[in-house]
């Protein structure tokens, strides 16, 4: 019985049923050779075969689906690793520094990054000769401190503005960011102190300006150069639980800095955590502080 298409001649070499000019294929009675070849001597071509009608076609059948091949699964597998192992390699060749032939490798910072200031070319900046320091105006909203005395300092400069007009001991709460030279008890014994000497005076903030009882979280207390100055961060975040207070906690920051005179510059920060999305101003304000 032959199949759809099939010639019922006998075997042997017959004319390219494609048409190519003196070209033969074998055909050994079922189906066509893949290789032609052409009509040349010992080759004995015979009439072309008769091809018989195609039977009418049948219901399609489905086409079985391919097995997977347990050794192709692992060597797409294999090769999937290979990539993503090259992928990796070349990565670090190109990552990697130029020079000599050992690995290089970077020193990690000593403490948290003070975020480089953000303040537009021109921004105001309030100049504090006293203290020998100038800082950033904070802009709309901030108005220059004019409450009174610190007692951490001999003179008082800066900007601040309210966040509860009257509290239950009968004051008003803020935000500040104030300035001034060291008061002189707390005996700063030069650069070399200034980490022992600003632990004290954070000390005596705690204790001069916030409800009681409460908690506190060191953030930073880490030596910085301001403007090519030794100086040191003491970065702290304050909790309580008392009523009466809108504020239930306060992050503020202490900048001693030593510049050059008899007495160092203070720094003071401090944000409610009523206001907290202005926590950010403490690096930008830190960031852009000048020595005179």
């Amino acid at each position: 019985m032959t199949g759809a298409g099939q010639s019922s001649a006998p075997a042997g070499w017959y004319p390219d049923p494609d048409g190519t000019p003196g070209m033969v294929r074998w055909w050994n009675g079922i189906s066509w050779s893949d290789v032609t070849t052409p009509a040349g001597p010992g080759v004995a071509v015979q009439a072309a075969p008769v091809h018989l009608p195609a039977p009418p076609a049948g219901p399609p059948q489905p086409t079985p689906a391919p097995r997977s091949s347990g050794r192709r699964t692992a060597w797409a597998v294999g090769l999937s690793v290979l990539g993503l192992v090259l992928v990796v390699v070349i990565g670090l060749l190109v990552g990697r520094p130029s020079g000599g032939g050992e690995d290089q490798e970077v020193a990690a910072p000593e403490g948290p990054a003070i975020t480089a200031p953000t303040f537009p070319p021109g921004t105001v900046r309030i100049v504090d000769e006293a203290a020998g320091i100038a800082y950033p105006f904070l802009g709309d909203g901030w108005y220059e401190y004019d409450l009174g005395v610190v007692l951490e300092t001999t003179a008082v400069a800066g900007q601040f503005f309210t966040t509860q007009d009257l509290t239950p001991d009968g004051g008003t709460f803020i935000a500040q960011c104030t300035s001034g030279p060291l008061a002189p008890e707390f005996a700063y014994p030069g650069p070399s102190g200034l980490q022992s000497t600003l632990g004290a005076v954070a000390d005596s903030v705690r204790a001069n300006y916030y409800p009681s009882p409460n908690e506190r979280q060191v953030l930073r207390d880490e030596g910085l150069t301001v403007d090519g100055t030794p100086a040191h961060l003491f970065e702290f975040q304050l909790s309580w639980d008392v009523e009466g207070y809108d504020a239930t906690g306060e992050r503020a920051a202490l900048l001693l800095v030593d510049v050059g005179r008899s007495a160092p510059a203070l720094l003071y920060l401090s944000i409610p955590n009523t206001h907290a999305e202005l926590y950010g101003v403490i690096d930008r304000v830190i960031g852009a502080v000048e020595v005179l």
